[in-house]
């Protein structure tokens, strides 16, 4: 069995994730698992060996990277490399090629967004203008990013989210992922962290590979509990304060400045992710974190929801301790972020497009949810529980009947729809409404109650 091959030491200063990549990269090359061998799931490994589902799966995403594994979609992981009688990469690229043309009559992925709330002409116009002023381009991009787009950053994230900050506080980034690495490097290695279970796995990823200890804090419907984070006693905390698993509930106020007494208190750090906070549309947003709290906060804000997923554009908004500590280390890092798209959205941001392109977003939206929700209540009924939060741009359907499983999410592949997400455990599947187009919604609903009624 594959659990022979996999030797951890709790006791270990070497990260568990690490461990378990290491044991089952070494039984692929020695040829002990061979090609196509099925790997146990993420659940199943998790309760074998006693460690938590995102530590196996840090290891399982590093070998998918590495190519020593792949997953496939409602199957699981199979061992994918072979180290004797290689396919030719004549065969691979075939066999790649054929997977990447599944065409999905109903997308309710996440993978993109709705191409009528954005002007892909204008955007152009100001990515071109920058293009046309050769000095910009030819020097390197400043690593803490470029100073117009902090400036621009700093009104925009007053005037949206009431972020109380200075440019100077303002990292910019190809995504929080890499916003993530620079602030576990300012924070040191070995920490304790707390964040709910549905965080965004890839923040889960980076404090792995900086040997966190990620623990799980208690959520009611207003978010995290008070409680809990005391019994978890952590370094930091990682909140999302606009979406709640279990309840359309924003954080309220209250909760909000109780978590901030409790962090200040016990010295801890508080990271706000703040993803798609300006997206809420039935209700005017509600003030960030950062807000209450700019000594003790690290503010987290993204454009890929918001403008494009293919603009790679994060910004983070450190507290000046932080911030202090940044300044000895920036010159030893470069800059992800294109220097174009940066200073082009600096433009777009002054001129008020961005203002324009929000209030659009916001409309569209509203009126893309409504019809979401009508569409589930209309053939599903009281068969699932609906769980929905405006800046999430989804809808969780807990199913309390039906058992959705491997089987049944096979049939909804087969008939050509695309869910976002899907739960055994939880007996729930995940749909998004940011991509798919209006007219498409309620008859793309209409055939997953079929699907799944037969």
């Amino acid at each position: 069995m594959l659990y022979d091959f996999i030797i951890i030491n709790k006791k270990d200063k070497t990260p568990l994730y690490r461990q378990i990549y290491m044991s089952v990269r070494k039984s692929i090359e020695t040829g002990s698992l061979k090609k196509g061998t099925k790997l146990p799931s993420i659940r199943r490994l998790s309760a074998d060996l006693d460690v938590s589902k995102t530590t196996v799966n840090g290891a399982y995403e590093q070998l998918c990277a590495e190519g020593y594994i792949s997953n496939k979609p409602q199957s699981g992981y199979y061992v994918e490399a072979q180290f004797s009688d290689t396919p030719s990469k004549a065969d691979k690229a075939s066999s790649a090629a054929n997977k990447s043309k599944k065409y999905y009559e109903y997308d309710f992925s996440s993978k993109s967004i709705d191409d009528g709330i954005i002007n892909i002409n204008e955007w152009k116009k100001y990515v071109k203008e920058v293009l046309n002023q050769n000095y910009l381009l030819t020097s390197y991009g400043e690593e803490q990013g470029e100073e117009i787009l902090r400036n621009a950053l700093q009104k925009y994230s007053l005037g949206t989210r009431s972020v109380n900050t200075s440019y100077e506080n303002i990292i910019v980034g190809a995504g929080t992922q890499t916003l993530l690495h620079i602030l576990c490097s300012l924070l040191g290695n070995n920490k304790k962290i707390a964040l709910a279970d549905y965080s965004y796995i890839q923040s889960e990823y980076v404090f792995n590979s900086h040997g966190y200890d990620i623990k799980y804090f208690r959520c009611d419907k207003y978010g995290a509990c008070i409680d809990s984070l005391e019994e978890i006693n952590p370094d930091i905390i990682l909140l999302n304060p606009n979406f709640t698993v279990n309840s359309n509930i924003t954080m309220p106020v209250t909760r909000r400045l109780e978590i901030i007494k409790w962090a200040k208190e016990n010295n801890v750090l508080i990271i706000e992710d703040d993803y798609n906070g300006e997206l809420r549309y039935s209700t005017h947003p509600m003030p960030c974190v950062q807000n209450y709290d700019t000594e003790n906060t690290v503010y987290l804000g993204s454009f890929s929801k918001i403008l494009l997923p293919s603009v790679r554009i994060s910004y983070m908004v450190l507290p000046q301790k932080l911030t202090d500590e940044y300044n000895k280390i920036k010159k030893y890092t470069n800059q992800t972020a294109s220097k174009t798209e940066q200073i082009a959205l600096a433009k777009y941001i002054n001129n008020g497009k961005l203002d324009v392109h929000l209030r659009k977003a916001r409309r569209i939206y509203l009126e893309k949810s409504k019809l979401m929700l009508s569409s589930i209540k209309k053939y599903f009924g009281t068969s699932v529980k609906i769980v929905f939060n405006e800046t999430s741009l989804y809808v969780s359907l807990f199913f309390k009947d039906k058992i959705i499983g491997e089987a049944v999410t096979k049939k909804i592949d087969d008939a050509s729809i695309k869910i976002m997400q899907f739960n055994k455990a939880e007996n729930m599947i995940v749909l998004s409404f940011s991509g798919i187009k209006d007219k498409k919604i309620e008859s793309g609903i209409k055939l997953l109650y079929e699907t799944i009624a037969n």
